[in-house]
């Protein structure tokens, strides 16, 4: 499944410059709204979901070299944050959609 696929299933936002999102396939799928966690648990290529909407989450998204960071619950980052992941090429996807709602689906979708 590529990112196109997961963004238009979810009715996600690009907060980020666009990009071609069906040659992305994302590896693996992870949650947590605990920086640590994720440094420790996320695999690269995956995809993050957090209702974290903070500059560092662009720099854990950097570090682990993600395929997308999904904010939910609203949460929105500030104008620097989304200027630091387009220069770091991280996309941020935005949704209301609570965290749970988001990982259910893309767990039917296919994501592991």
């Amino acid at each position: 499944m590529n990112l196109q696929k997961m963004i238009d299933a979810l009715s996600l936002k690009v907060l980020t410059t666009p990009k071609d999102f069906s040659s992305i396939t994302p590896t693996s799928g992870y949650t947590s709204d605990l920086l640590s966690c994720v440094m420790t648990g996320a695999a690269s290529k995956g995809v993050w979901v957090t209702l974290q909407a903070h500059m560092n989450i662009v720099a854990v998204a950097a570090l682990l070299d993600l395929s997308a960071v999904i904010i939910t619950e609203g949460a929105q980052p500030d104008p620097e944050t989304i200027a630091k992941a387009n220069e770091e090429e991280i996309t941020l996807l935005w949704t209301k959609e609570p965290s749970y709602s988001v990982v259910g689906k893309l767990w039917e979708m296919g994501l592991r």
